[in-house]
């Protein structure tokens, strides 16, 4: 990799660091909440994190020697391919936990629904960099939201509804930042509210159960509700402190399912309490504020969508992910950015992390 000087000189030392304190972080929760009756193969997962997390690593060093502008040319060969990814899922995809979303290549899997997150941003972008004198023209949105829709159609048919949904929640975020009326978004919810009926009869019964759940949770403690329950009881033992080093028994004794990936959350609020979760949130907000600064400070339209589209993406996840662990939200398996255990997840986040790096060392370079 050559980079220049001047460029490596712009490079954003804090926005890299706390990405990669919250990589750390996950790493660090991997570890003490596996326990001493978790499997080897349990046990084993800080591991195989910490080693995406140095891949993140690498991806976002990788960057540095491009050019966004390089990005952008790009954009729609990387939606093609993750857009081809998804039908092959769908064909010869691998299946796991109820669930079709990952192609395999020998002894490694990767899921195409992850990776489609980021590059559908990059593609809005380019889409509306190009059009730019023409945002006042509804019918420019017409072949956009086609774009978000298509592949939003594939993952919920995995079935992965909550990817789906923050592939339409992100793309709504960057639609309105753009110029795209809310009244139209208006006339959409009213649409979908008025199918909705049709909508629920697509769902399978385990997502069904986990919405009357929400609605009811004294339903079906030993079964649906099971997961809320026990992340509720974590979360709320963890009080102001928390239990300390090693003490989350919750998810050291298997009480709490999931407490690696979409559950993580209550395996920090129960070792660290309120404090802890307060440090978390801060470092995510200190993420998200200098990628927010590169949306008030870009230089063109390409770079501002994207910027404000990756935080977006990764603000949205935070919000939904702590909303479903605290119950205040339904669960839809939506992972928390940077610190839910997963390979794809981890070197997608690491990326568009990387990609804001790189916007901000180019932001006054052409």
């Amino acid at each position: 990799m050559v980079i220049e000087r001047r460029v490596l000189l712009a490079f954003d030392w804090r926005l890299a660091g706390s990405a990669v304190l919250l990589t750390a972080l996950s790493v660090l929760l991997m570890y003490t909440t596996s326990g001493t009756t978790a499997s080897l193969l349990r046990r084993s997962l800080y591991v195989k994190q910490a080693t995406w997390g140095l891949l993140g690593l690498g991806a976002i060093l990788t960057l540095c020697s491009l050019h966004y502008l390089t990005i952008a040319r790009l954009a729609y060969f990387l939606y093609a391919v993750n857009l081809a990814a998804l039908i092959l899922v769908a064909l010869l995809g691998r299946s796991g936990l109820g669930a079709q979303r990952w192609l395999s290549f020998g002894p490694f899997g990767f899921q195409p629904s992850e990776f489609m997150k980021l590059s559908l941003i990059v593609l809005l972008a380019r889409y509306f960099e190009d059009r730019k004198d023409e945002l006042d023209r509804p019918r420019v949105f017409i072949l956009p939201i086609l774009l978000i829709l298509f592949p939003a159609a594939l993952v919920l048919r995995q079935p992965d509804l909550g990817t789906a949904l923050m592939l339409v929640f992100t793309s709504m975020c960057i639609l309105l930042l753009v110029g795209f009326k809310l009244r139209h978004f208006i006339i959409v919810g009213a649409t979908i509210s008025a199918i909705a009926p049709l909508l629920w009869s697509f769902l399978r019964d385990y997502q069904k159960s986990r919405f009357l759940v929400f609605i009811d949770p004294s339903r079906d403690p030993m079964g649906a509700g099971y997961h809320i329950a026990q992340s509720k009881i974590a979360v709320g033992s963890g009080g102001l402190f928390g239990k300390g080093w090693m003490a989350a028994t919750q998810s050291q004794l298997n009480f709490l399912p999931a407490n690696h990936t979409d559950f993580i959350f209550a395996g920090l609020a129960e070792q660290w309490g309120f404090v802890g979760c307060l440090g978390l949130l801060l470092l995510y907000a200190y993420l998200f504020s200098k990628g927010l600064r590169l949306v008030r400070d870009a230089r063109d339209l390409f770079t501002m969508v994207t910027s404000f589209g990756i935080v977006s993406m990764m603000a949205l996840q935070v919000l939904i992910n702590i909303g479903m662990v605290t119950g205040i939200m339904p669960v839809v398996g939506i992972p928390l950015p940077l610190l839910s255990y997963g390979g794809s997840s981890m070197l997608m986040n690491m990326t568009a992390v990387g990609l804001l790096v790189n916007i901000h060392m180019h932001r006054f370079m052409y």
